[in-house]
């Protein structure tokens, strides 16, 4: 049976459980220069969300991609390749502090997506708002469907990101 989708309120202990694996993965890394950000709901403060840690790392070159991997599988995460999403590598934990991981190479416009998404919704509390109470609805009518429930937020998300876009060309995000 597929897992439930479950939102909780906001917890501030997301914002500390990511340091914590910010910092376990800078030293896995050892000299590897990455760049690590809170990405996802749990990464904007007040907004509901799935109780997973989303994180984003950075990377200059696909051959630092690929030294990265090493490193994250002997923290305990398990690597998924691209996992339809191309030019990202993708990771999870779920066996304690569940934790995903989203591997790019700088300059990726996926990267940049989630990155936009976030700042506006860090910017605008009104839109987390209604971002969480559509994730509520969406979480209730599609409890055991994933793939269902990611799909009916895609509207929402495509409709943020254009006004993000819009505010940083006007120089306000």
């Amino acid at each position: 049976m597929p897992e439930a989708i479950i939102i909780t309120l906001y917890n501030p202990q997301w914002a500390i459980q990511f340091q914590g694996e910010r910092a376990s993965i800078l030293a896995a890394f050892g000299e590897l220069n990455a760049h690590i950000e809170h990405i996802g709901s749990t990464a904007v403060v007040g907004l509901a969300a799935k109780p997973i840690i989303d994180i984003a790392i950075i990377v200059a070159s696909a051959e630092d991609a690929i030294r990265a991997i090493t490193p994250l599988v002997r923290l305990g995460f398990t690597c998924f390749g691209e996992a339809e999403i191309p030019g990202r590598i993708y990771f999870h934990r779920h066996a304690y502090a569940p934790c995903h991981i989203h591997l790019y190479v700088r300059g990726n416009p996926e990267l940049e997506r989630h990155l936009l998404f976030r700042d506006y919704l860090r910017a605008h509390p009104e839109t987390a708002q209604q971002y969480a109470d559509l994730k509520f609805a969406l979480a209730e009518k599609f409890r055991n469907d994933r793939p269902a429930y990611t799909e009916a937020k895609t509207e929402f998300i495509r409709g943020v990101e254009a006004m993000a876009r819009d505010e940083r060309a006007k120089g306000r995000l």
